[in-house]
């Protein structure tokens, strides 16, 4: 990269967010990294979304950043994307969606340290941060619960969100671009495919810890709870975390009716029960509580502050059965659908040697 400050695409996809576009594109023209382009992929919305941006191309003529619209009628997040920087002007992309908040320096800090990383040719990309943008009592619960904060992440395993990422055109394309055949978890098997691409050793999507985007937690339990299923279905249809599924299926259909029977039990096996299931309990919710205390020990009041962390219980186990009905109807899909080559992506990239083929070839 040169010393000037490169030129960047912006990228991301919406589908009736004509609420929320005003607040990310004014945070995008504020960033102390102002991108030279925005290019928004819609994917056919029956809202005013379409119009609103009609009208911010419009008011951001003559300004520094270019916004380019085009619509993918009926295209999920993968195609959308795709479609985006295929038609975006730079070679330097990064992905954010709608509906967040990106810090007025969350563009500066995934440039610097994509530089910071210029003498590692195979690292390509960079990771940006996410955290929670809360307000009442169900927003610091949900966040708490299910959003990491910083000191909860690792950042030589760190896997970022397609809201916050930045990497190079020719990456996007050894990656073999974003896999279009599924709905979701689409950017943690790009993510994979980037971390491939890099050399032994090297962490092929480094972290800008301080390159961060505010995300509100979902505005509903309904919500949170298709949200949920929908991310675990996305797992089972890329045979993604299967010890991470078969451990929640073990304790809740193993170990938890067990610690319930000696419950029922004699004198000792009833607190060997509870003991065990006391325990269980306890550190399934230390972290989500910690991080509620954090969210909101300054803002809330003792009794509301009481109110969200008395929610953890219901949120994870919530959680939990979403995650349960989601992974077998992704696993059904993917069996149903075996001989299709992309699904099989963990063979799409030639470990060790960096050599790639792309889904359009591999079908």
């Amino acid at each position: 990269m040169n010393a000037t400050a490169p030129h960047v695409s912006v990228i991301m996809t919406v589908l009736n967010e004509g609420r929320s576009l005003p607040t990310v594109i004014s945070a995008l023209l504020d960033q102390t990294h102002v991108p030279a382009e925005v290019v928004i992929c819609d994917g056919g919305s029956s809202d005013n979304t379409m119009s609103s941006l009609r009208a911010l191309q419009q008011s951001m003529e003559g300004t520094a950043t270019q916004l380019t619209l085009l619509v993918a009628e009926g295209a999920n997040i993968s195609e959308g994307r795709n479609r985006a920087i295929e038609v975006a002007t730079h070679d330097l992309i990064a992905v954010t969606d709608a509906g967040i908040r990106p810090e007025p320096d969350w563009l500066e800090q995934l440039v610097a340290t994509f530089a910071a990383h210029d003498s590692e040719p195979s690292v390509q990309g960079v990771a940006g941060f996410f955290l929670p943008e809360v307000k009442g009592v169900l927003d610091t619960a949900l966040a708490g619960t299910t959003q990491p904060l910083r000191r909860d992440v690792d950042p030589e395993t760190f896997l970022p969100a397609g809201r916050s990422m930045l990497f190079t055109r020719q990456a996007w394309q050894e990656a073999g671009r974003f896999p279009e055949w599924l709905d979701y978890c689409e950017d943690l098997v790009f993510d994979l495919r980037m971390e491939d691409l890099a050399a032994d050793g090297v962490k092929g999507l480094p972290l800008a810890e301080l390159s961060v985007v505010r995300v509100p937690p979902r505005e509903s339990l309904k919500a949170f709870f298709k949200q949920y299923y929908l991310y675990a279905r996305g797992d089972g249809k890329a045979d993604l975390w299967r010890g991470r599924h078969a451990i929640r299926y073990g304790t809740y259909l193993v170990l938890i009716p067990l610690l319930l029977s000696l419950i029922g039990g004699g004198s000792w096996r009833r607190r060997l029960g509870w003991v065990g299931l006391t325990a269980g309990i306890a550190a399934y919710c230390r972290r989500p509580l910690a991080r509620i205390i954090q969210l909101g020990q300054y803002r809330m009041t003792p009794l509301q502050l009481m109110a969200a962390m008395s929610m953890v219980p219901l949120i994870r186990v919530l959680g939990d059965m979403a995650k349960m009905a989601g992974y077998p109807v992704g696993w059904i899909w993917r069996i149903r659908n075996w001989k299709r080559p992309e699904i099989h992506w963990r063979t799409v990239i030639k470990l060790g040697n960096s050599q790639s083929v792309s889904e359009n070839q591999a079908r």
